[in-house]
């Protein structure tokens, strides 16, 4: 039997970002979608997750923020965990100095316009960079904005509350000893194929891929190949190899 698949979706995401890999890998066991809740730290994400999910075996498919909270639940229960699928994810801290606060800054203004002109109003002008350039106006951008606008001010503080106390986690990469299947979007601005390459270079039983015309919400964007490299990290699990 198939490990039981663990869906961590990223920063304002809910199981829509994981309909269309869900509908193309047609499991025929159970899977689990994670809610978060208000948990302001990625520890806490971690914990509730696997609180969520069946003792085991799992394969931990995360995208985004979700692919760091993936990698904290191999940390925290490394005996349930069969294999892990990280997207569009990354693994370094918060940087120093005037970068680490563009990006805060940054991202609390995004806090400011949810508060005071919607969520909506936030999620189209977070999502357009998100997406292929080929992708803005079209029925899927909308689909993306639409996904963040469910979500409420108060889960955007607590996940930027995480995301801003992020730390460097190469460790927890490198102390993976399952099957590692690492994918990104060839045109992910906010995380690009080479913070991934590193990463796969670190995990020890890790494969890389790159999704063509696809930017951060591969998911979404590439559901077809997104579920290919699942089904391939699936099989890869369940034979106990990379």
């Amino acid at each position: 039997m198939l490990p039981v698949v663990v869906y961590l979706p990223g920063l304002m995401c809910d199981a829509a970002v994981w309909r269309d890999v869900r509908a193309a890998l047609a499991l025929p066991n159970e899977e689990v979608v994670a809610e978060y809740g208000l948990a302001q730290s990625l520890d806490g994400m971690a914990r509730i997750a696997l609180e969520q999910a069946p003792v085991g075996p799992l394969v931990l498919v995360g995208h985004s923020m979700g692919g760091r909270v993936a990698m904290l639940m191999a940390q925290l229960a490394p005996e349930r965990i069969a294999g892990v699928c990280l997207l569009d994810t990354s693994h370094v801290a918060l940087a120093h100095g005037a970068d680490g606060e563009r990006e805060r800054d940054a991202r609390l203004r995004l806090l400011t316009l949810a508060r005071r002109e919607g969520v909506a109003a936030m999620a189209r002008v977070w999502a357009e960079p998100m997406v292929h350039a080929s992708r803005l106006k079209s029925p899927l951008f909308d689909e993306v904005v639409g996904m963040v606008s469910r979500r409420t001010a108060a889960s955007f503080a607590a996940q930027i509350t995480a995301l801003l106390a992020r730390t460097d986690m190469s460790r927890l990469l490198q102390e993976l000893a399952v099957p590692v299947a690492i994918g990104v979007g060839r045109e992910d601005s906010w995380s690009p194929p080479s913070v991934h390459e590193a990463m796969a270079g670190l995990a020890p039983n890790a494969r890389l891929q790159v999704f063509d015309t696809c930017g951060h919400m591969s998911p979404m964007e590439q559901p077809e190949a997104v579920a290919a490299l699942v089904r391939r990290c699936l099989a890869a699990a369940d034979n106990g190899v990379a």
